[in-house]
């Protein structure tokens, strides 16, 4: 989280480093049903994150029975160090991406920083 120091109005936001260990552990703690990969995206990806940045999540998984908008809600976000969103794909939608949204999967080809991937999509091709 966000630490304050007693004496300074100065705020220290987690760095990279410290947010992907945390999201290394996260996942170990709340294993994902049918999890293919996990990545992140947006500004920690870039390196240009700062003080309230958030975390922009890329959960790919093999199938679902929600509706995309639904699937990240049973997902702990809260117990990340830093505010986290996520977008939560099938592999169907995954590879259909570049399709349907051609400037986005481009972005997500440049961006994401895969933390995990099953050993039967690896390596995983971005979109």
């Amino acid at each position: 989280m966000p630490v304050k120091s007693l004496n300074s109005a100065v705020l220290r936001w987690p760095s990279r480093e410290e947010v992907e260990g945390a999201l290394q552990a996260w996942m170990v703690r709340h294993p994902i049903p049918g999890l293919l990969a996990l990545g992140y995206f947006g500004s920690y990806a870039r390196g240009d994150y700062g003080v309230g940045s958030d975390l922009d999540l890329l959960v790919l998984v093999d199938a679902s029975p929600f509706p995309p908008w639904q699937r990240a809600l049973s997902l702990p976000l809260e117990e990340l160090p830093v505010p986290a969103e996520a977008l939560v794909y099938t592999l169907s939608e995954w590879q259909a991406l570049p399709q349907r949204s051609p400037r986005f999967s481009e972005i997500l080809r440049r961006e994401v920083r895969w933390l995990f991937r099953h050993p039967a999509l690896s390596p995983l091709d971005p979109p």
